[in-house]
């Protein structure tokens, strides 16, 4: 072998270069495996104290034009703009309270009251137009493997629906946990107030906290917080909008087809739609049902109702997402679908629920950023 001849030959080499990209990507991705995982249990252990404050955070960017608007037009302090908005918001809500809120919760307590007899109404219609079924069911159910996955489901949708309201897992149970989740609503209007005080840009002063970056690098660091402060604004400003409208059409159209509880469903519904497709999936496996089984019901009124779901969700993807919305996440409705799944997982609950979106966009828009940047050659 000559002395100048290389170590490795040009096919090895290639081999050696890409073992060591596939080692560097494994560990990449292992790292931000790690990372997630450490930050799902810093939310589960300080739940009780980043959910108020996310909320407040999240409101004081949607409010803060409301609020300066105010200030400029009325020529008042800013101090005053803020409580003539928490004054406006507070008799806005004794309205609706006085107006609205005794028909909806008594539809809902009626709702409570007759899903006993749904289901016995669902079990009886089901004997007698599908027996075989039913006894198909039972007879499997009498496997020994069977029960246990079946229970083994259970324990599955009944941490899940314990996730639905992290704040009281983690505050405790009972009483405690009560009191605990109401001292963190409680909390919200203060940090708002607070939050909502100062008009600069949240990160007009990121630049000087990053010493230690070179200009190009303190430039991308920027630019993505104020890409993910932005995405923040547009999505929640938007679907919260969007949301309230789907509810009215919802609570509009159920009510006149007759379904049970049709207003107060149709509001929580819409207003479920602040996580994408939170609310049309849940409809859609309570209305149905319910619109079949309930005693003026029948295949008509679920047919009805399966058009309410059509038509208000052909209003929302083509008239409502895109004129409010825009392309702000430029998302696929599959991707956004299992964003919500990883990030619920990811972080422990609905506030990953309801941040996926916008995380989900930023770190697209990171991608497309550092691919652009620093994989263009």
């Amino acid at each position: 072998m000559p002395a100048d001849a290389p170590l490795l030959s040009p096919a090895q080499r290639k081999l050696v270069g890409f073992a060591l990209g596939f080692a560097a990507i494994a560990a990449i991705v292992g790292l931000g495996a790690l990372t997630l995982h450490y930050l799902a249990v810093f939310v589960a252990a300080f739940n009780s104290v980043i959910w108020p404050l996310a909320v407040a955070g999240i409101l004081a960017l949607i409010l803060k034009p409301l609020v300066s608007v105010l200030e400029r037009r009325l020529k008042v302090r800013r101090v005053i703009a803020i409580i003539g908005l928490y004054g406006l918001f507070l008799l806005l809500i004794a309205g609706l309270f006085f107006k609205f809120t005794p028909v909806v919760v008594a539809q809902l307590l009626d709702f409570i009251a007759y899903v006993p007899a749904l289901w016995k109404n669902s079990v009886t219609w089901t004997e007698s137009h599908f027996p075989e079924w039913l006894a198909t069911a039972r007879r499997y159910l009498e496997n020994p493997a069977v029960r246990g996955a079946a229970d083994a489901l259970l324990a599955q949708l009944q941490d899940f629906a314990s996730q639905i309201a992290p704040s009281l897992r983690s505050a405790g149970s009972g009483v405690l946990g009560f009191f605990g989740f109401v001292a963190s609503l409680a909390v919200i209007p203060v940090y708002l107030f607070f939050f909502l005080l100062t008009d600069e840009d949240p990160t007009r002063r990121l630049r000087e906290h990053l010493p230690f970056l070179d200009e190009p690098q303190r430039d991308d660091v920027v630019f993505l917080a104020r890409e993910f402060v932005g995405i923040l604004v547009s999505f929640f400003r938007g679907q919260l909008l969007i949301g309230i409208i789907m509810g009215v059409l919802l609570a509009l159209g159920f009510t006149l087809g007759g379904l049970k509880a049709g207003l107060a469903l149709g509001l929580l519904l819409g207003l479920l739609n602040i996580v994408p497709y939170l609310g049309t999936i849940l409809g859609l496996g309570i209305v149905l049902p319910l619109a079949l089984f309930q005693p003026d019901g029948g295949v008509g009124l679920l047919a009805l109702c399966l058009g309410v779901f059509i038509a208000v969700q052909m209003i929302e993807g083509w008239l409502l997402t895109p004129r409010i919305m825009g392309a702000q996440t430029g998302l696929h409705p599959v991707v956004i679908i299992v964003a919500i799944f990883f990030w619920g997982q990811a972080l422990g609950g609905i506030l990953g629920m309801v941040l996926a979106v916008p995380l989900t966009a930023f770190f697209v828009t990171a991608w497309r950023l550092v691919r652009r940047k620093y994989f263009a050659a």
